[in-house]
């Protein structure tokens, strides 16, 4: 059909005819496109444009169309290529052309044409010429849909978050989310799509919150996605990002928070988020002065704060600019999972570094941490471990202040009362405890930890039989300790029963050796050794290893005045 007879048709239908018609004629001419064998660069490119073009004529049936000059000369003028191009996609298919260069430039100018008509219809949508009427993206492509169907339907999508109203923009997100999260697809063959992840970025400074909710929460799927991290940076999000994290609402902030976790996993993209403000910002949620954020929202602000300490002159920052104190606070709030986040921030701020570890405790650290620990603080095992980490890794030099927060009295009510994990947890702090000084095994001793690591050398579990064993061993190396373990009748000839090979914690005797040769270095443990009916088994363990702890202990018992009590149990 010529120019003419497309005229004359035009003036006598409807737009909505006109609408139809273009639509079957761009549907016919992508499924021609595939099977032209010449030019197919250029025909590549056209089919492209066509598929965009067919999206936003779907976008506009729904819409109201009567009395729209500007669309009714829209459409005139895109039948009119669309004929144009029939033409030059029969030739090529034929062969019939009368020459390459002439179709080369032939199919140029299509290309220039199309882009023409695509950036007509933008404007007529910029310019609120079409109000949205009803359904507003098209079906979604069945699950075993080509990747064509997949491209077309996302090319719809692009369409209308370029042109769409705020409505038609949010509708065509949710839609997009939706496929993003069931199908991964939707996000390889998407970022395949020019300007898709640029068109997202842009939306997540759009002024309406259900639209920009929707479109950080769609880059922060697609971050999720590895290739696509460092395309979605290349397209500008991070600084986007940061905004909503600073005035978006939560649900904005979370989702770009999330994001942002996910983008500064790489090192290299954490001196963008502090480039553009991102330090302060996230500072502000985790210090409340962000208007009272939700607890998830501080935990993510911190989890992107805890990347970005990985650079140490943002750390430094961090610390002028009061982030420790704020953190410190935080740490001592009654929001469980806040307080957590807070504690492994400080935990990787301060790794290695003793002015932060000191900073930390300047800000009242030590209080804060050891009240996590109270028995009648209403917390879970889990944020008492990560409080107790925090102690073993911050508090390493200032074991006689954590002591006198009353640390000793809540690891003594655990291993009395608790149940097996706080029991754990208590050892765990013992062990800790008896490592950092002296002084502090003396106290330990005084405040009654030894009768209870007896007991524990008897657990089912191995780890507490070992942590117990350990530490006792410690503790023993005090001369005050060893004196008051020794004046319990039964506490040595214990020690002494649990070497029998048939004991289930035999597998700990080299620790347990270990303990008895401690207490031989006084006179009454030796006495009490002798005398315990156990003798056999820590002779049975000289003879089988001559280097063991036991061939020493028994070298010690067979000394001086125990010689002639030892010869007998020795040849009996």
């Amino acid at each position: 059909m010529g120019d003419e007879e497309i005229a004359s048709s035009s003036s006598s239908t409807t737009e909505k005819q006109q609408l139809q018609q273009a639509i079957l004629q761009i549907s016919s001419l992508i499924s021609l496109s595939h099977s032209i064998k010449v030019f197919t660069a250029k025909w590549q490119s056209a089919r492209s444009k066509l598929e965009e073009l067919i999206s936003n004529l779907a976008a506009i049936e729904n819409c109201e169309l009567s009395g729209n000059p500007s669309l009714s000369e829209a459409l005139e003028k895109i039948l009119s290529t669309l004929t144009n191009c029939d033409g030059l996609a029969r030739r090529c298919s034929e062969s019939s052309y009368s020459g390459k260069l002439l179709m080369q430039s032939d199919l140029d100018m299509l290309s220039a044409k199309l882009d023409a008509h695509i950036t007509s219809f933008r404007e007529i949508y910029s310019a609120g010429l079409l109000e949205q009427s009803h359904a507003l993206v098209v079906s979604r492509p069945a699950a075993s849909a080509s990747k064509d169907d997949v491209r077309f339907y996302l090319n719809d999508v692009v369409s209308r978050l370029k042109i769409g109203s705020k409505t038609m923009k949010r509708e065509a997100l949710i839609a997009l989310n939706q496929v993003i999260r069931e199908d991964d697809r939707y996000v390889k063959i998407g970022a395949e799509i020019e300007g898709f992840l640029s068109i997202l970025v842009n939306l997540l400074d759009f002024q309406d919150t259900e639209v920009q909710e929707e479109a950080a929460r769609a880059v922060c799927l697609i971050a999720g996605f590895p290739p696509c991290k460092a395309e979605l940076i290349a397209a500008g999000a991070i600084a986007p990002l940061i905004r909503v994290v600073e005035s978006g609402s939560e649900p904005s902030k979370e989702f770009a928070a999330r994001c942002l976790i996910k983008m500064t996993e790489n090192s290299d993209n954490v001196w963008a988020v502090s480039a553009h403000g991102g330090v302060p910002a996230l500072l502000k949620i985790c210090c409340g002065e962000n208007g009272g954020c939700g607890s998830e929202l501080v935990c993510l602000a911190c989890g992107v704060l805890k990347n970005l300490v990985a650079v140490e002159e943002i750390k430094r920052f961090m610390v002028e600019d009061g982030g420790i104190a704020g953190l410190v606070e935080l740490a001592g709030s009654r929001d469980e999972a806040a307080q957590m986040s807070a504690l492994d921030l400080l935990q990787t701020m301060a790794y290695r570094d003793e002015s932060i570890r000191e900073t930390i405790i300047a800000y009242g650290g030590i209080p804060t941490l050891v009240r996590i620990l109270d028995p009648a603080s209403p917390v879970s095992t889990k944020t008492r471990e990560v409080a107790l980490r925090g102690i073993t890794s911050i508090c390493l030099s200032w074991e006689s202040s954590v002591m006198s927060c009353g640390f000793a009295d809540h690891i003594l009510h655990f291993l009395r009362f608790g149940e097996v994990p706080l029991q754990e947890l208590g050892l765990k702090a013992a062990f800790w405890l008896c490592g950092a000084s002296e002084q502090a095994k003396k106290v330990m001793g005084d405040a009654g930890f030894m009768p209870l690591l007896l007991k524990f050398l008897d657990s089912k579990s191995f780890e507490m039989r070992e942590i117990a064993a350990e530490t006792l061993s410690l503790m023993l190396l005090v001369p005050r300790n060893r004196k008051r373990f020794v004046q319990s009748d039964q506490d040595v000839a214990v020690l002494m029963q649990m070497l029998a090979p048939d004991q289930p914690n035999s597998g700990n005797k080299k620790l347990l050796l270990s303990i008895l040769m401690s207490l031989s270095r006084s006179n009454s443990a030796r006495k009490k050794m002798l005398s315990s009916g156990y003798l056999k088994n820590i002779e049975k363990l000289a003879e089988e290893d001559d280097v063991s702890d036991a061939k020493k202990i028994v070298r010690k018992l067979s000394s001086s005045r125990f010689r002639n009590v030892l010869n007998v149990f020795w040849h009996s």
